[in-house]
């Protein structure tokens, strides 16, 4: 559902076309002298502003397909994370090595150092959630934690497991992807955001932006007619409102 804001900036482009559509009515009675006020201004500015809000739709598309992929991509870390030191466990790794295997797949999952050791709930068995999570879950961090989960894979002469998806070459093409996928996102939430920008400048902050020139249209009308003129009265009642 396109939210309230979202909704009122088209509803200002379409009131745009309402008031062009009074002023081309009039013919040759609406003849200001302010430039940006005239009928061929006020088309092409009715067409900028449909633009930068197809603009809009299309990028904020795009980063929903981004952001998917990469909610895709990350979702297969947790349980590969485990996976690998299990597999590491069954090497000659040291206690040591085990341990900072064991730290980084924590962090992949979310958890603080002490939450493997909690006891288990009594009615379930299961161990309790942790309150406090660590929190380190940013698609950044997780990144940065199973690289570093590889470089402990990579520093273990006896770590040479049979299956492909376990081998250390494997987990450095997939962080590769993780950080294309990663980019990808980021770089259509970024996009997103300046196109909202630029929207936002056609609409509202530009000096000739669509409901500032609706409104000096509103005064001329007003000026050749009179306020109590029904021509007057046609534009008078059409709304146009700020959204940031």
């Amino acid at each position: 559902m396109a939210s309230t804001s979202e909704t009122g900036h088209a509803k200002n482009v379409g009131n745009f076309q309402r008031l062009i559509n009074f002023v081309t009515s009039y013919g040759a009675e609406y003849n200001p002298s302010k430039t940006m006020l005239k009928l061929p201004a006020l088309n092409a500015l009715k067409t900028a502003a449909s633009d930068a809000m197809t603009d809009v739709v299309t990028k904020k598309q795009a980063e929903n397909d981004r952001t998917n992929e990469r909610s895709a991509a990350f979702a297969v870390v947790p349980k590969l994370a485990t996976r690998l030191v299990n597999a590491l466990e069954a090497t000659d790794a040291s206690e040591e090595k085990l341990e900072d295997a064991k730290g980084f797949n924590r962090k992949i999952q979310g958890k603080s150092a002490s939450s493997d050791r909690k006891s288990p709930d009594a009615k379930t068995g299961e161990p309790e959630p942790d309150p406090i999570s660590s929190s380190q879950k940013s698609f950044d961090q997780i990144i940065e934690h199973l690289s570093g989960l590889l470089a402990v894979l990579e520093s273990e002469p006896t770590y040479d497991p049979n299956e492909e998806e376990l081998k250390t070459a494997t987990i450095a093409a997939l962080i590769e992807d993780l950080t294309a996928a990663n980019n990808a996102a980021e770089t259509a939430i970024t996009n997103v955001s300046n196109a909202r920008i630029d929207r936002n400048k056609i609409l509202y902050t530009n000096e000739d932006s669509v409901v500032e020139t609706a409104e000096d249209v509103k005064k001329y009308i007003k000026s050749i007619y009179g306020a109590s003129n029904p021509k007057y009265g046609q534009v008078q009642s059409i709304e146009f409102k700020k959204y940031k």
